[in-house]
């Protein structure tokens, strides 16, 4: 099952108006019309458990009135998790061309949620920096709340999977051994364009393709991940608890732009578009950050 977080019209996107949805081939089942029992929201659904999910999917399969996906507007499937976790140095290739050593453990860092953006939306240069790159990834959410999950029970607590391109800031990622600042701009964390259930793929084994401009820069496959979902997950919840509808990115494979030879860094007009066999694909343009992120002194209005 293809679970979606959409937006109707130009209007509900303004207001903040999002339904759920399922995908089925190229059109949308609204839930709330499908089956108007069923939690709104995203995280309601998922947090509900198998029972609702699956009647949710029966919902899909009968519904007569589906919406063209041309139609609607697609959001990042989970819009403000508790959590947005992510994978640093997860390929081989990547870690050759970063001249770094493999790790150990999973090398993890934070995201901060207000940096996720929708599978079409536009990607800001930051006012304070040019130095903008692209990481094509594997993103799955946690479905559970769960702690110190052992990696053959993984599957039980992942909701499902999704594209992800982890937008980075280069030189403040740098500027520190910490990675959250240059990982955390506002739009730099695109999700989308659905979340699949994992009865329909087998996340150890697609192809991950990023393009720029219509340029191939990744060309991977999720079986090359040092640390995989399952080792992921039960690296993560030894310490802390998983919450439903938690982030986790996987890592990104060779070919981003800083490592180019020369550097292609990400200009204003450029185009990215992540895809992963089975889970669809994201595309997001970079644009100017625009001028309403500018400071407002709250108590001058």
């Amino acid at each position: 099952m293809k679970l979606c977080t959409f937006f109707a019209d130009a209007g509900a996107r303004a207001s903040g108006a999002s339904r759920v949805g399922v995908v089925v081939d190229d059109a949308v089942v609204d839930l709330s019309i499908a089956a108007p029992e069923l939690p709104r929201d995203m995280l309601s659904l998922l947090a509900a458990g198998d029972a609702v999910l699956a009647r949710a999917e029966s919902a899909a399969s009968s519904a007569v009135t589906r919406t063209p996906l041309a139609r609607v507007k697609l959001g990042a499937p989970v819009a403000r998790p508790r959590k947005f976790l992510a994978i640093g140095l997860n390929y081989a290739d990547h870690i050759t061309e970063s001249g770094a050593e493999t790790p150990k453990f999973p090398a993890v860092f934070n995201k901060q949620v207000t940096c996720v953006a929708g599978p079409h939306d536009d990607v800001h240069m930051p006012r304070v920096s040019q130095a903008l790159d692209y990481e094509g990834e594997l993103a799955f959410v946690i479905g559970k709340r769960c702690r110190h999950v052992p990696r053959e029970r993984a599957h039980e607590v992942i909701a499902g999977y999704c594209v992800h391109n982890d937008v980075s800031v280069r030189d403040w990622q740098l500027r520190t051994g910490q990675w959250t600042m240059g990982k955390s701009f506002d739009t730099h964390g695109p999700l989308g364009p659905w979340l699949t259930t994992p009865d329909e793929i087998d996340a150890g084994g697609m192809r991950l393709r990023t393009w720029i401009d219509g340029e191939l820069r990744q060309d991977s496959n999720t079986k090359h991940l040092v640390f995989d979902c399952a080792a992921i997950v039960e690296h993560l919840s030894a310490a802390f608890t998983l919450e439903v509808g938690d982030v986790v990115a996987t890592g990104t494979p060779g070919g981003v732009g800083f490592a180019q030879k020369p550097p292609k860094p990400l200009r204003v007009g450029d185009v990215m578009r992540v895809e992963i066999e089975g889970l669809g694909a994201i595309e997001n343009r970079v644009v100017v950050e625009p001028d309403d992120t500018a400071f407002i002194d709250a108590g001058a209005r």
